[in-house]
Protein backbone atom coordinates (compact mmCIF):
# COMPACT_ATOMS: atom_id res chain seq x y z
CA UNK A 1 0.00 0.00 0.00
CA UNK A 2 1.36 3.45 -0.94
CA UNK A 3 2.71 5.81 2.02
CA UNK A 4 1.55 9.03 2.59
CA UNK A 5 5.30 10.13 2.25
CA UNK A 6 5.69 8.34 -1.46
CA UNK A 7 2.16 10.24 -2.42
CA UNK A 8 3.41 13.65 -1.53
CA UNK A 9 6.91 12.86 -3.08
CA UNK A 10 4.92 12.10 -6.45
CA UNK A 11 3.65 15.52 -6.38
CA UNK A 12 6.01 18.20 -8.20
CA UNK A 13 7.35 20.88 -5.66
CA UNK A 14 5.88 23.50 -8.89
CA UNK A 15 2.11 22.34 -7.35
CA UNK A 16 2.30 22.16 -3.46
CA UNK A 17 2.77 25.02 -2.14
CA UNK A 18 3.26 23.50 1.86
CA UNK A 19 6.12 24.20 4.62
CA UNK A 20 8.11 22.00 6.21
CA UNK A 21 5.76 21.42 8.88
CA UNK A 22 2.80 20.69 6.38
CA UNK A 23 4.95 18.14 5.36
CA UNK A 24 5.58 16.44 8.47
CA UNK A 25 1.64 16.48 9.22
CA UNK A 26 1.58 14.67 5.81
CA UNK A 27 3.54 11.77 6.99
CA UNK A 28 1.92 11.67 10.29
CA UNK A 29 -1.45 11.04 8.45
CA UNK A 30 -3.00 13.95 8.74
CA UNK A 31 -4.74 15.21 5.47
CA UNK A 32 -3.52 18.52 3.63
CA UNK A 33 -5.93 20.03 0.93
CA UNK A 34 -4.40 19.96 -2.53
CA UNK A 35 -6.63 22.21 -4.83
CA UNK A 36 -7.69 21.67 -8.50
CA UNK A 37 -6.01 25.43 -8.41
CA UNK A 38 -2.67 24.04 -7.12
CA UNK A 39 -2.55 20.30 -9.31
CA UNK A 40 -3.07 20.70 -13.03
CA UNK A 41 -1.95 17.32 -13.65
CA UNK A 42 -4.90 14.72 -13.76
CA UNK A 43 -2.71 12.03 -11.86
CA UNK A 44 -1.80 14.05 -9.33
CA UNK A 45 -5.57 15.29 -8.97
CA UNK A 46 -6.50 11.69 -8.76
CA UNK A 47 -4.00 11.34 -6.07
CA UNK A 48 -5.00 14.03 -4.11
CA UNK A 49 -8.45 12.13 -4.00
CA UNK A 50 -7.81 9.33 -2.90
CA UNK A 51 -5.82 9.96 -0.22
CA UNK A 52 -8.26 12.00 1.13
CA UNK A 53 -11.23 9.71 1.39
CA UNK A 54 -12.12 9.45 5.28
CA UNK A 55 -13.72 5.59 5.51
CA UNK A 56 -14.85 6.22 8.91
CA UNK A 57 -17.88 8.31 7.52
CA UNK A 58 -20.96 6.53 6.79
CA UNK A 59 -21.33 7.60 3.44
CA UNK A 60 -17.60 5.90 2.20
CA UNK A 61 -18.38 2.52 3.61
CA UNK A 62 -19.82 -0.29 1.66
CA UNK A 63 -22.61 -2.11 3.20
CA UNK A 64 -23.65 -5.62 2.40
CA UNK A 65 -27.30 -6.58 2.34
CA UNK A 66 -28.80 -10.60 1.72
CA UNK A 67 -24.98 -11.22 0.96
CA UNK A 68 -24.72 -8.41 -1.55
CA UNK A 69 -22.17 -5.43 -1.19
CA UNK A 70 -23.61 -2.30 -2.01
CA UNK A 71 -21.65 0.34 -3.14
CA UNK A 72 -20.40 3.65 -0.82
CA UNK A 73 -23.36 6.07 -0.38
CA UNK A 74 -20.65 8.77 -1.87
CA UNK A 75 -19.96 6.54 -4.99
CA UNK A 76 -20.77 8.47 -8.41
CA UNK A 77 -22.79 5.24 -9.49
CA UNK A 78 -25.06 5.31 -6.10
CA UNK A 79 -25.76 9.35 -6.45
CA UNK A 80 -26.77 8.95 -10.30
CA UNK A 81 -28.93 6.12 -8.75
CA UNK A 82 -30.25 8.02 -6.18
CA UNK A 83 -31.05 10.91 -8.42
CA UNK A 84 -33.13 8.51 -10.98
CA UNK A 85 -35.07 7.27 -8.62
CA UNK A 86 -35.92 11.01 -7.58
CA UNK A 87 -36.81 11.56 -10.89
CA UNK A 88 -38.43 8.61 -11.41
CA UNK A 89 -40.85 9.88 -8.75
CA UNK A 90 -41.33 13.62 -9.98
CA UNK A 91 -41.45 13.34 -13.62
CA UNK A 92 -41.63 9.62 -14.09
CA UNK A 93 -45.01 9.32 -12.44
CA UNK A 94 -46.35 12.54 -13.86
CA UNK A 95 -45.34 11.67 -17.18
CA UNK A 96 -47.92 8.96 -17.60
CA UNK A 97 -50.95 11.42 -17.25
CA UNK A 98 -48.92 13.79 -19.75
CA UNK A 99 -48.97 10.80 -22.36
CA UNK A 100 -52.28 10.44 -22.25
CA UNK A 101 -53.07 13.66 -23.86
CA UNK A 102 -54.99 16.48 -22.29
CA UNK A 103 -53.31 15.70 -19.05
CA UNK A 104 -56.18 13.06 -18.66
CA UNK A 105 -58.71 15.36 -19.17
CA UNK A 106 -61.56 16.27 -21.89
CA UNK A 107 -60.13 20.02 -22.35
CA UNK A 108 -57.07 19.56 -25.07
CA UNK A 109 -56.73 23.25 -25.31
CA UNK A 110 -56.19 24.13 -21.36
CA UNK A 111 -53.73 21.88 -21.17
CA UNK A 112 -51.66 22.60 -24.39
CA UNK A 113 -51.90 26.59 -23.53
CA UNK A 114 -50.73 25.69 -19.82
CA UNK A 115 -47.62 23.41 -21.81
CA UNK A 116 -46.93 26.51 -23.97
CA UNK A 117 -46.75 28.25 -19.92
CA UNK A 118 -44.69 25.21 -18.83
CA UNK A 119 -42.08 25.20 -21.82
CA UNK A 120 -42.03 29.09 -22.07
CA UNK A 121 -40.31 29.33 -18.27
CA UNK A 122 -38.41 26.48 -18.61
CA UNK A 123 -36.70 27.61 -21.60
CA UNK A 124 -35.88 31.22 -20.07
CA UNK A 125 -34.66 30.17 -16.85
CA UNK A 126 -32.70 26.84 -17.85
CA UNK A 127 -30.39 28.74 -20.35
CA UNK A 128 -29.05 30.79 -17.13
CA UNK A 129 -29.88 27.64 -14.51
CA UNK A 130 -26.55 26.06 -15.20
CA UNK A 131 -24.53 29.00 -13.44
CA UNK A 132 -27.52 28.93 -10.59
CA UNK A 133 -27.14 25.21 -9.94
CA UNK A 134 -23.00 25.05 -9.62
CA UNK A 135 -23.99 28.16 -7.12
CA UNK A 136 -26.35 26.87 -4.77
CA UNK A 137 -24.88 23.17 -5.51
CA UNK A 138 -27.38 20.04 -7.37
CA UNK A 139 -28.89 19.02 -4.36
CA UNK A 140 -30.91 22.07 -3.58
CA UNK A 141 -31.38 22.48 -7.05
CA UNK A 142 -32.83 19.26 -7.44
CA UNK A 143 -34.82 19.69 -3.92
CA UNK A 144 -36.57 22.97 -5.13
CA UNK A 145 -37.55 21.64 -8.88
CA UNK A 146 -39.51 19.09 -7.80
CA UNK A 147 -42.28 21.30 -6.41
CA UNK A 148 -43.40 22.43 -8.99
CA UNK A 149 -44.60 19.27 -10.67
CA UNK A 150 -46.51 18.63 -7.66
CA UNK A 151 -48.15 22.36 -7.63
CA UNK A 152 -49.47 21.48 -11.33
CA UNK A 153 -50.92 18.13 -10.72
CA UNK A 154 -52.80 19.59 -8.13
CA UNK A 155 -54.42 22.07 -10.70
CA UNK A 156 -55.58 19.75 -13.03
CA UNK A 157 -57.23 18.11 -10.20
CA UNK A 158 -58.65 21.55 -9.42
CA UNK A 159 -59.80 21.51 -13.02
CA UNK A 160 -61.83 18.44 -12.30
CA UNK A 161 -63.82 20.54 -9.89
CA UNK A 162 -63.91 23.92 -10.93
CA UNK A 163 -63.09 24.34 -14.45
CA UNK A 164 -60.49 26.82 -13.96
CA UNK A 165 -58.11 27.03 -16.83
CA UNK A 166 -56.29 30.12 -15.09
CA UNK A 167 -55.03 28.17 -12.66
CA UNK A 168 -53.80 25.64 -14.60
CA UNK A 169 -52.32 27.70 -17.19
CA UNK A 170 -50.53 29.95 -13.89
CA UNK A 171 -49.32 26.21 -12.33
CA UNK A 172 -48.22 25.47 -15.89
CA UNK A 173 -45.62 28.61 -15.65
CA UNK A 174 -44.70 27.74 -12.34
CA UNK A 175 -43.73 24.08 -13.22
CA UNK A 176 -41.56 25.61 -15.80
CA UNK A 177 -39.68 27.32 -13.71
CA UNK A 178 -38.85 24.23 -11.56
CA UNK A 179 -38.55 21.78 -14.14
CA UNK A 180 -35.35 24.19 -15.29
CA UNK A 181 -33.47 23.67 -12.02
CA UNK A 182 -34.62 19.81 -11.84
CA UNK A 183 -33.44 19.03 -15.27
CA UNK A 184 -30.36 21.43 -15.00
CA UNK A 185 -28.86 19.28 -12.11
CA UNK A 186 -29.99 16.40 -13.11
CA UNK A 187 -27.78 16.23 -16.28
CA UNK A 188 -25.21 17.83 -14.39
CA UNK A 189 -24.82 14.65 -11.85
CA UNK A 190 -25.37 11.83 -14.42
CA UNK A 191 -22.83 13.64 -16.78
CA UNK A 192 -20.20 14.54 -14.30
CA UNK A 193 -20.33 11.67 -11.85
CA UNK A 194 -19.76 8.72 -14.26
CA UNK A 195 -16.29 7.73 -15.24
CA UNK A 196 -15.40 8.73 -19.62
CA UNK A 197 -16.24 4.80 -20.07
CA UNK A 198 -19.24 4.45 -18.37
CA UNK A 199 -21.27 7.66 -19.42
CA UNK A 200 -23.72 5.63 -21.76
CA UNK A 201 -24.14 2.98 -19.29
CA UNK A 202 -25.09 5.76 -16.41
CA UNK A 203 -27.53 7.12 -19.11
CA UNK A 204 -29.27 4.01 -20.13
CA UNK A 205 -29.91 3.42 -15.88
CA UNK A 206 -30.96 6.84 -15.54
CA UNK A 207 -33.79 6.98 -18.18
CA UNK A 208 -34.79 3.53 -17.63
CA UNK A 209 -35.07 4.01 -14.04
CA UNK A 210 -36.82 7.53 -14.93
CA UNK A 211 -39.25 5.54 -17.43
CA UNK A 212 -40.15 2.76 -15.09
CA UNK A 213 -42.29 5.45 -13.37
CA UNK A 214 -43.79 6.29 -16.29
CA UNK A 215 -44.41 2.60 -16.78
CA UNK A 216 -45.24 1.54 -12.92
CA UNK A 217 -47.46 5.24 -13.58
CA UNK A 218 -49.24 4.20 -16.77
CA UNK A 219 -50.72 0.98 -15.26
CA UNK A 220 -52.89 3.01 -12.87
CA UNK A 221 -55.07 5.24 -14.94
CA UNK A 222 -55.25 1.67 -17.29
CA UNK A 223 -56.41 -0.04 -14.20
CA UNK A 224 -59.03 2.06 -13.64
CA UNK A 225 -60.18 2.51 -16.54
CA UNK A 226 -59.90 -1.23 -18.10
CA UNK A 227 -63.46 -1.52 -17.46
CA UNK A 228 -64.56 1.48 -17.92
CA UNK A 229 -65.66 4.31 -20.89
CA UNK A 230 -65.47 6.90 -18.91
CA UNK A 231 -62.96 9.99 -20.53
CA UNK A 232 -61.28 11.57 -17.53
CA UNK A 233 -59.40 10.46 -14.72
CA UNK A 234 -60.81 10.09 -11.26
CA UNK A 235 -59.77 12.30 -8.43
CA UNK A 236 -57.59 9.96 -6.86
CA UNK A 237 -55.39 9.65 -9.76
CA UNK A 238 -54.35 12.71 -9.51
CA UNK A 239 -54.22 12.74 -5.78
CA UNK A 240 -51.81 9.56 -5.84
CA UNK A 241 -49.41 11.43 -8.50
CA UNK A 242 -49.17 14.59 -5.90
CA UNK A 243 -48.50 12.44 -2.40
CA UNK A 244 -45.96 10.73 -4.72
CA UNK A 245 -44.09 13.56 -6.36
CA UNK A 246 -44.10 15.46 -3.28
CA UNK A 247 -42.17 12.38 -1.39
CA UNK A 248 -39.81 12.47 -4.51
CA UNK A 249 -39.09 16.36 -4.08
CA UNK A 250 -38.01 15.37 -0.33
CA UNK A 251 -36.41 12.64 -1.47
CA UNK A 252 -33.56 14.55 -2.81
CA UNK A 253 -32.29 16.34 0.12
CA UNK A 254 -30.98 12.89 1.15
CA UNK A 255 -28.44 13.28 -1.67
CA UNK A 256 -24.45 14.00 -1.09
CA UNK A 257 -23.08 17.92 -1.69
CA UNK A 258 -20.43 17.27 -4.85
CA UNK A 259 -17.61 18.00 -3.10
CA UNK A 260 -18.32 14.84 -1.33
CA UNK A 261 -18.95 12.54 -4.31
CA UNK A 262 -15.70 10.10 -5.38
CA UNK A 263 -16.27 8.59 -8.89
CA UNK A 264 -15.51 4.40 -9.21
CA UNK A 265 -11.65 4.94 -9.68
CA UNK A 266 -11.80 7.15 -6.79
CA UNK A 267 -11.76 10.39 -8.38
CA UNK A 268 -13.27 13.34 -7.64
CA UNK A 269 -15.90 15.28 -9.57
CA UNK A 270 -14.02 18.54 -11.29
CA UNK A 271 -15.27 20.67 -9.50
CA UNK A 272 -15.09 25.19 -8.94
CA UNK A 273 -13.84 26.36 -5.51
CA UNK A 274 -15.63 28.92 -3.84
CA UNK A 275 -18.24 30.03 -7.25
CA UNK A 276 -19.31 33.08 -7.31
CA UNK A 277 -22.64 34.64 -9.10
CA UNK A 278 -20.62 36.84 -11.32
CA UNK A 279 -17.89 33.97 -12.51
CA UNK A 280 -20.59 31.80 -13.07
CA UNK A 281 -22.69 33.86 -15.09
CA UNK A 282 -19.66 34.93 -16.79
CA UNK A 283 -18.91 31.17 -17.85
CA UNK A 284 -22.31 30.80 -19.31
CA UNK A 285 -20.47 33.23 -22.25
CA UNK A 286 -17.37 31.52 -21.96
CA UNK A 287 -18.44 28.56 -23.04
CA UNK A 288 -20.39 29.53 -26.47
CA UNK A 289 -17.15 32.18 -27.40
CA UNK A 290 -14.40 29.20 -26.91
CA UNK A 291 -17.11 26.13 -28.34
CA UNK A 292 -18.90 28.57 -31.13
CA UNK A 293 -19.17 25.08 -32.78
CA UNK A 294 -21.58 23.39 -29.91
CA UNK A 295 -23.99 25.81 -31.15
CA UNK A 296 -24.46 22.91 -34.04
CA UNK A 297 -25.80 20.96 -31.47
CA UNK A 298 -28.63 23.27 -31.14
CA UNK A 299 -31.43 22.12 -33.87
CA UNK A 300 -30.51 18.52 -32.06
CA UNK A 301 -32.39 19.92 -28.61
CA UNK A 302 -34.58 22.11 -30.50
CA UNK A 303 -35.93 19.02 -31.93
CA UNK A 304 -35.40 16.80 -28.89
CA UNK A 305 -38.90 17.61 -27.27
CA UNK A 306 -40.81 18.62 -30.20
CA UNK A 307 -42.34 14.94 -31.48
CA UNK A 308 -43.69 14.20 -27.84
CA UNK A 309 -46.81 16.49 -29.00
CA UNK A 310 -47.47 15.27 -31.94
CA UNK A 311 -47.34 11.43 -30.01
CA UNK A 312 -49.59 12.42 -27.16
CA UNK A 313 -52.00 14.75 -28.46
CA UNK A 314 -52.21 14.37 -32.43
CA UNK A 315 -52.13 10.58 -32.61
CA UNK A 316 -52.83 8.86 -28.76
CA UNK A 317 -55.44 11.38 -28.41
CA UNK A 318 -57.19 11.64 -31.34
CA UNK A 319 -57.41 8.02 -32.18
CA UNK A 320 -57.89 6.06 -29.52
CA UNK A 321 -60.17 5.69 -26.27
CA UNK A 322 -58.88 6.43 -22.49
CA UNK A 323 -58.48 3.01 -21.71
CA UNK A 324 -56.54 1.86 -25.15
CA UNK A 325 -54.49 5.29 -24.94
CA UNK A 326 -53.34 3.81 -20.92
CA UNK A 327 -52.26 0.97 -22.30
CA UNK A 328 -50.42 2.55 -25.37
CA UNK A 329 -48.79 4.84 -22.90
CA UNK A 330 -47.75 2.02 -21.23
CA UNK A 331 -46.38 0.18 -23.72
CA UNK A 332 -44.82 3.41 -25.02
CA UNK A 333 -43.09 3.64 -21.64
CA UNK A 334 -41.32 0.10 -21.69
CA UNK A 335 -39.96 0.58 -25.26
CA UNK A 336 -38.31 3.49 -23.75
CA UNK A 337 -36.95 2.35 -21.03
CA UNK A 338 -35.69 -0.74 -23.44
CA UNK A 339 -34.24 2.02 -26.03
CA UNK A 340 -32.46 3.31 -23.47
CA UNK A 341 -30.87 0.37 -22.31
CA UNK A 342 -30.23 -0.89 -25.94
CA UNK A 343 -28.50 2.83 -26.58
CA UNK A 344 -26.52 3.59 -23.79
CA UNK A 345 -25.19 -0.09 -23.54
CA UNK A 346 -23.96 0.07 -26.83
CA UNK A 347 -22.78 3.78 -27.34
CA UNK A 348 -20.57 2.57 -24.26
CA UNK A 349 -19.17 -0.51 -26.34
CA UNK A 350 -15.32 -0.98 -27.25
CA UNK A 351 -15.64 -2.89 -30.04
CA UNK A 352 -14.59 0.26 -32.01
CA UNK A 353 -13.27 4.10 -30.66
CA UNK A 354 -15.35 6.44 -29.23
CA UNK A 355 -15.14 8.62 -32.02
CA UNK A 356 -16.61 5.46 -34.74
CA UNK A 357 -19.31 4.58 -32.26
CA UNK A 358 -20.23 8.79 -32.54
CA UNK A 359 -21.01 8.80 -35.90
CA UNK A 360 -22.43 5.24 -36.18
CA UNK A 361 -24.66 6.26 -33.47
CA UNK A 362 -25.36 9.56 -36.15
CA UNK A 363 -26.50 6.96 -38.71
CA UNK A 364 -28.53 4.17 -36.40
CA UNK A 365 -30.14 7.59 -35.54
CA UNK A 366 -30.90 8.77 -38.41
CA UNK A 367 -32.06 5.33 -40.40
CA UNK A 368 -34.53 5.28 -37.24
CA UNK A 369 -36.22 8.53 -38.13
CA UNK A 370 -36.74 7.91 -41.56
CA UNK A 371 -37.69 4.16 -41.04
CA UNK A 372 -40.19 4.91 -37.96
CA UNK A 373 -41.15 8.33 -39.33
CA UNK A 374 -42.22 7.12 -42.66
CA UNK A 375 -43.85 4.47 -41.04
CA UNK A 376 -45.97 6.70 -39.24
CA UNK A 377 -46.67 8.72 -42.90
CA UNK A 378 -49.32 6.15 -43.66
CA UNK A 379 -51.03 6.51 -40.03
CA UNK A 380 -51.37 10.05 -40.48
CA UNK A 381 -52.79 10.23 -43.72
CA UNK A 382 -56.26 8.62 -42.28
CA UNK A 383 -57.32 11.49 -40.99
CA UNK A 384 -57.19 15.00 -40.50
CA UNK A 385 -58.47 17.86 -37.73
CA UNK A 386 -61.49 18.50 -40.25
CA UNK A 387 -62.61 14.75 -39.69
CA UNK A 388 -61.72 14.55 -36.46
CA UNK A 389 -64.32 17.86 -35.11
CA UNK A 390 -66.94 16.34 -37.10
CA UNK A 391 -66.57 12.70 -35.30
CA UNK A 392 -66.07 10.98 -38.51
CA UNK A 393 -63.21 9.45 -36.78
CA UNK A 394 -64.38 6.90 -34.60
CA UNK A 395 -61.96 6.31 -31.36
CA UNK A 396 -60.07 2.75 -31.93
CA UNK A 397 -60.49 0.37 -28.70
CA UNK A 398 -58.11 -2.22 -27.89
CA UNK A 399 -60.45 -4.73 -29.29
CA UNK A 400 -60.74 -2.53 -32.78
CA UNK A 401 -59.60 -4.87 -36.02
CA UNK A 402 -55.96 -3.27 -37.24
CA UNK A 403 -55.22 -1.83 -34.05
CA UNK A 404 -52.15 -4.53 -33.12
CA UNK A 405 -49.93 -1.73 -36.19
CA UNK A 406 -50.82 1.26 -34.11
CA UNK A 407 -49.23 -0.34 -31.05
CA UNK A 408 -46.26 -1.14 -33.10
CA UNK A 409 -46.09 2.37 -33.90
CA UNK A 410 -46.46 4.08 -30.66
CA UNK A 411 -43.98 1.60 -29.22
CA UNK A 412 -41.31 2.22 -31.85
CA UNK A 413 -42.08 5.94 -31.51
CA UNK A 414 -41.54 5.15 -27.61
CA UNK A 415 -37.80 3.98 -28.34
CA UNK A 416 -37.24 6.23 -30.90
CA UNK A 417 -37.34 9.18 -28.18
CA UNK A 418 -35.06 7.25 -25.58
CA UNK A 419 -32.66 6.51 -28.55
CA UNK A 420 -32.78 10.48 -29.22
CA UNK A 421 -32.61 11.41 -25.57
CA UNK A 422 -29.88 8.81 -24.67
CA UNK A 423 -27.77 10.27 -27.52
CA UNK A 424 -27.56 13.71 -27.08
CA UNK A 425 -26.99 13.11 -23.24
CA UNK A 426 -23.72 10.76 -24.51
CA UNK A 427 -22.50 13.74 -27.02
CA UNK A 428 -22.66 16.72 -24.37
CA UNK A 429 -20.90 14.07 -21.85
CA UNK A 430 -17.98 12.69 -24.83
CA UNK A 431 -17.32 16.51 -25.05
CA UNK A 432 -15.88 17.50 -21.25
CA UNK A 433 -15.90 15.59 -17.70
CA UNK A 434 -16.04 19.55 -15.92
CA UNK A 435 -18.80 19.64 -13.40
CA UNK A 436 -19.01 23.10 -14.31
CA UNK A 437 -18.83 23.11 -17.78
CA UNK A 438 -21.78 20.00 -18.28
CA UNK A 439 -24.32 22.13 -16.31
CA UNK A 440 -24.31 24.77 -18.59
CA UNK A 441 -24.63 22.27 -21.25
CA UNK A 442 -27.24 20.50 -19.77
CA UNK A 443 -28.97 23.92 -18.96
CA UNK A 444 -28.26 25.19 -23.02
CA UNK A 445 -30.10 21.36 -24.05
CA UNK A 446 -33.04 22.21 -21.34
CA UNK A 447 -33.55 25.49 -22.06
CA UNK A 448 -33.42 25.18 -26.28
CA UNK A 449 -35.61 22.11 -25.96
CA UNK A 450 -38.16 23.64 -23.68
CA UNK A 451 -38.32 26.84 -26.15
CA UNK A 452 -39.16 23.97 -29.11
CA UNK A 453 -41.43 22.42 -27.07
CA UNK A 454 -43.14 26.16 -26.34
CA UNK A 455 -43.43 26.48 -30.04
CA UNK A 456 -45.11 23.47 -30.87
CA UNK A 457 -47.55 23.48 -28.18
CA UNK A 458 -48.80 26.52 -29.33
CA UNK A 459 -49.06 25.34 -32.54
CA UNK A 460 -51.41 22.61 -31.53
CA UNK A 461 -53.46 25.16 -29.39
CA UNK A 462 -54.02 26.63 -32.51
CA UNK A 463 -55.18 23.50 -34.56
CA UNK A 464 -52.53 23.23 -36.91
CA UNK A 465 -53.25 20.66 -39.15
CA UNK A 466 -52.51 17.44 -38.43
CA UNK A 467 -50.26 16.92 -41.41
CA UNK A 468 -48.10 19.71 -40.69
CA UNK A 469 -47.47 18.56 -37.21
CA UNK A 470 -46.53 15.15 -38.52
CA UNK A 471 -44.30 16.86 -41.41
CA UNK A 472 -42.24 19.83 -38.99
CA UNK A 473 -41.32 16.86 -36.96
CA UNK A 474 -40.13 14.47 -39.32
CA UNK A 475 -38.30 17.50 -41.24
CA UNK A 476 -36.32 18.69 -37.97
CA UNK A 477 -35.11 15.15 -37.13
CA UNK A 478 -33.50 14.89 -40.25
CA UNK A 479 -32.51 18.41 -40.35
CA UNK A 480 -30.75 18.73 -36.93
CA UNK A 481 -28.88 15.43 -37.15
CA UNK A 482 -27.42 16.80 -40.54
CA UNK A 483 -26.64 19.94 -38.95
CA UNK A 484 -25.32 18.61 -35.75
CA UNK A 485 -22.62 16.00 -37.78
CA UNK A 486 -19.78 18.24 -38.05
CA UNK A 487 -19.83 18.60 -34.20
CA UNK A 488 -20.35 14.63 -34.08
CA UNK A 489 -17.65 13.61 -36.58
CA UNK A 490 -15.02 16.44 -35.58
CA UNK A 491 -15.04 17.17 -32.10
CA UNK A 492 -15.60 13.87 -30.10
CA UNK A 493 -12.06 12.10 -29.28
CA UNK A 494 -11.20 9.33 -27.49
CA UNK A 495 -10.39 10.84 -24.42
CA UNK A 496 -11.19 14.75 -23.18
CA UNK A 497 -8.48 17.01 -22.71
CA UNK A 498 -8.10 16.93 -18.45
CA UNK A 499 -5.65 20.09 -18.77
CA UNK A 500 -8.66 21.47 -20.78
CA UNK A 501 -11.32 20.81 -18.40
CA UNK A 502 -9.11 22.17 -15.59
CA UNK A 503 -8.30 25.45 -17.31
CA UNK A 504 -12.19 25.86 -17.90
CA UNK A 505 -13.54 24.86 -14.26
CA UNK A 506 -10.91 27.16 -12.84
CA UNK A 507 -11.21 30.11 -15.20
CA UNK A 508 -13.16 33.02 -13.03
Amino acid sequence: MTSDKEILSTIPDSHVESTDTEKESVSKGAYIDISIEEVSKEENADLESLSSIDNNKWYNKSKTIFGYKLLPYSQGRSQILMVSFVVFMIVGMSSAIGGLGAGGTLNATVVNNSNVAVYTAFAFLAFFCGPICNKIGVRATLCFGGWGYALYYGSLLCYNKTGNGTFVIASGAIEGLCAAFLWTAQGNIMLSYSEEENKGKNIARFWAIFQMGNVIGSLVPLIQTIHSTSETLADSTYIAFIVIISTGAIMATMLLPTRLVRKADGTRVILKKNPTWKSEMKALWTVLKLQPWFIGMFPMFWSSNWFMTYESNDYNLVQFNLRTRSLNNLMFAIFEVLGAFSAGYLLDSRFCSRKTMARIGWGLLMGFTLIIWGGGLKSQLRYTRQTVDDDELSLLDWTSSGYGAYLVLYMLYGAFDAWWQTYSYWVMGSLTNSSRKLAIYTGFYKSIQSAGAAVVWRLDALDTPYMAMFGSTWGLLLGSLLIASPVIYSRILEETDPDDDIKFTEND
